[in-house]
C-alpha cells in the first residue's frame, strides 16, 4: 500500500535509520547547502546595486564581509550571476565591437591602394625578412615594394612616400587600406598620410578578408613555380627576386580578375582597346563558324569598378576629405 517492499523495510530496520533509502528519494533530496530562491534573488539584487553593478564577485564578497554581511560564498555568487546572464562584461566596458570598414569603390587607377607585409624566410632559423608591398586595387599593379630586416613604421612611410611621388597622385585623391599592424598605424606612417592628404582605411583585427587584394597578391607571389625552395641568404638576394617577380607580375601576368590583361596595361588605360579587339575577333569568328557558337560571344567588357569591403548597393565611395 505504501509502495515499498518487505526487504526494504527489513534493511532500514537493520541500519537503524529513519531516512528514505530508495534511490528515487536520494535523487530528489534537496542538498543541505543549496541556496533558496530567496537567497539567489538576494545575490542578484545586491550585485545590481549602484555600488556593485560594475564589480565582479571577487570584489563584492570581501566588501560585504567588511560590512559584516555574508550571503553566500564567492563561487555561489559567480554561479548565480552566470545563470542569470549577468557575469560577462560587468562594468562600463562593453564587449569589443569591430565594425566592418567603410566600403570603397575604385573606378580608375590611383584611387585606392592596399598594402601589407609578409614574411620571407632567411637561412638563419627563426629570422625572417619582411616584404612590404603596395598594390593598386583597380589595376592590380604593384606600385611600391621593398624588403627590410624588420617591421617599422618609418620603412612603411618612406616606401609609401616614394610610390606616391612616382605615381603622381594628387592630394585628397587616394585611400590607403591596410590591416591593424603597428607599422600601418605607427605615428610616422600616419603623419605621412596626413601630409599627403591620403585617407587611411583599416581592416578589423584578425579579419584577413578585410584586406583581400594584398592577401591574394602574396598568395600569387609565394605559389609561383619559380618561388625559391630554399630561404634567402640576404636582403639583397630577396630584393632581386622580388624585383623580377614584380616585373613579371606587372608586365607579363594576365590577371583573371581584370579580364586577363596585365596590371600594367590596365593601369595605363590600355585594357579597353585590347578587350574591344578581342570582342571584334570573337564576333568575326562567330560569323565565320556559327555552328561552334551556341550563344553569345565571351564577355570582354572591361571591369568598370572594383569594390573594397562592399556594403549595401546604395553606399558610394567614401569621401576622402570626410575620412
Amino acid at each position: 500500500m505504501v509502495g515499498i517492499t518487505e526487504r526494504s523495510l527489513q534493511r532500514w530496520r537493520r541500519s537503524f535509520s529513519d531516512e528514505d533509502g530508495r534511490k528515487q528519494a536520494a535523487q530528489n533530496r534537496r542538498p543541505a547547502n543549496k541556496l533558496t530562491d530567496a537567497e539567489r534573488q538576494e545575490i542578484i539584487t545586491v550585485c545590481n546595486q549602484p555600488e556593485y553593478e560594475y564589480m565582479r564577485p571577487h570584489q563584492i564578497v570581501p566588501d560585504l564581509a567588511d560590512k559584516e554581511i555574508y550571503i553566500a560564498s564567492e563561487s555561489s555568487f559567480y554561479r548565480v550571476l552566470r545563470d542569470a546572464g549577468q557575469l560577462a562584461h560587468r562594468g562600463k566596458a562593453k564587449a569589443p565591437a569591430h565594425h566592418k570598414p567603410e566600403p570603397v569603390v575604385a573606378t580608375g587607377p590611383n584611387q585606392v591602394w592596399s598594402w601589407d607585409i609578409t614574411y620571407l624566410r632567411s637561412t638563419i632559423l627563426g629570422v625572417f625578412f619582411y616584404l612590404y608591398m603596395i598594390v593598386d586595387i583597380y589595376s592590380r599593379k604593384i606600385v611600391g615594394w621593398d624588403v627590410f630586416k624588420n617591421e617599422d613604421s618609418e620603412h612603411a612611410s618612406s616606401l609609401f612616400y616614394k610610390a606616391h611621388l612616382r605615381e603622381g597622385v594628387a592630394e585628397d585623391d587616394l585611400v590607403l587600406h591596410s590591416d591593424n599592424g603597428s607599422p600601418m598605424k605607427g605615428a610616422t606612417m600616419l603623419a605621412t598620410l596626413q601630409k599627403l592628404g591620403v585617407a587611411p582605411s583599416f581592416s578589423r583585427p584578425g579579419v584577413s578578408n578585410d584586406n583581400p587584394y594584398s592577401e591574394a597578391l602574396f598568395k600569387t607571389l609565394k605559389y609561383q613555380p619559380v618561388y625559391p625552395q630554399r630561404p634567402f641568404d640576404s636582403v639583397e638576394e630577396a630584393r632581386q627576386w622580388v624585383a623580377d617577380f614584380t616585373e613579371w607580375y606587372n608586365g607579363i601576368h594576365r590577371h583573371s580578375e581584370i579580364k586577363f590583361v596585365t596590371p600594367g596595361q590596365r593601369h595605363r588605360g590600355e585594357d579597353a582597346e585590347l578587350l574591344e579587339r578581342r570582342r571584334q575577333l570573337y564576333e568575326r569568328m562567330k560569323k565565320a563558324f556559327p555552328a561552334r557558337w551556341a550563344g553569345g560571344v565571351r564577355n570582354w567588357q572591361p571591369v568598370e569598378k572594383v569594390n573594397l569591403n562592399p556594403g549595401k548597393p546604395e553606399q558610394e565611395r567614401i569621401s576622402l576629405k570626410a575620412a
